[in-house]
């Protein structure tokens, strides 16, 4: 590869047409500007100048190295406004994972505010709490929910950041629904809509509250998302035990009760890939996310 710097010395001296010329102008030596354009012609193997009088003037080869070098130097200048930008977080990709009501409570204020502060960061955004497995694309930054057997994977660090407490969603004319709060174990005799699918980390929080409350719940419907599980509650057909995050958007038919003895909580967090932790964009990201769970 040609040096970038010898390059454009060689360009210098073809438009001033002298090898002083390009010397005043790039405060050089000229014979710091000679020793640059005699090893870049011993790099291409060319005679890329001749003598003319008192200056100098480029070969037919000489004149086509030129040519082309500005079309290479200006591509490297691209490219080195390119990395600043990165560095400075304007410009780039970055894809956040979230699961749903981490979606629907977080990611509309948070891509705002990256949309604002970082308008050429594009921002993709991945489901990671879908049936099937992980998402195709590992994010770099990942809000997940803890689980009793995970470890932090190689090349991302864990930021804790909320305590998310469990709530029981009842409909309005339900027995307890004038309470604001009671023990789990009151509603061991309730018919349940179930509102994750068995295996997935809410699931596992519910059940491992459910045996420290002494019971086993009896499930009536076996819905997979928090919506559809709140929208039996609101027709009356059933309690269903949630997180505080997923109930931003309560029907018009439904009530909170607290849970005590024991509060169930999930706790959340976000997978941070350690190659773009230092990253402006990223550090808004987490930024934002410890401030709205402050």
């Amino acid at each position: 590869m040609l040096d970038p710097q010898r390059l454009r010395t060689f360009r210098s001296v073809v438009a001033t047409g002298s090898i002083q010329g390009a010397a005043d102008q790039l405060r050089l030596t000229p014979s710091a500007v000679s020793q640059q354009v005699a090893a870049l012609q011993r790099e291409t193997g060319l005679m890329l100048l001749e003598r003319v009088g008192r200056g100098v003037r480029p070969t037919a080869a000489g004149m086509r190295v030129a040519i082309a070098a500005g079309e290479s130097l200006r591509s490297l200048n691209r490219l080195g406004a390119l990395v600043h930008d990165l560095r400075s977080g304007k410009t780039g990709h970055l894809t956040i994972g979230h699961f749903a009501s981490a979606g629907l409570a977080w990611m509309p204020g948070l891509v705002k505010s990256l949309r604002t502060e970082f308008p050429d960061v594009m921002v993709e955004l991945v489901l990671n709490d879908t049936p099937g497995g992980a998402p195709l694309t590992q994010p770099d930054i990942d809000l997940r929910i803890q689980t009793s057997a995970e470890a932090t994977p190689p090349g991302f660090t864990r930021v804790p950041l909320i305590e998310d407490p469990f709530v029981m969603v009842v409909p309005r004319d339900h027995r307890f629904a004038g309470l604001d709060a009671l023990p789990l174990g009151d509603f061991r005799d309730e018919e349940f809509v179930a509102n994750d699918v068995e295996g997935f980390p809410v699931h596992e929080v519910q059940h491992r509250a459910y045996a420290a409350a002494g019971f086993s719940p009896r499930y009536i419907v076996q819905a997979a998302d928090h919506l559809t599980a709140l929208a039996f509650v609101d027709a009356g057909i059933g309690v269903t035990m949630l997180p505080v995050l997923a109930i931003a958007d309560l029907p018009e038919h439904v009530r909170i009760i607290a849970l005590l003895d024991p509060v169930p909580a999930r706790h959340i967090y976000a997978l941070v890939r350690d190659a773009i932790a230092g990253h402006p964009a990223a550090q808004h990201v987490l930024d934002h996310l410890r401030e709205r769970t402050a």
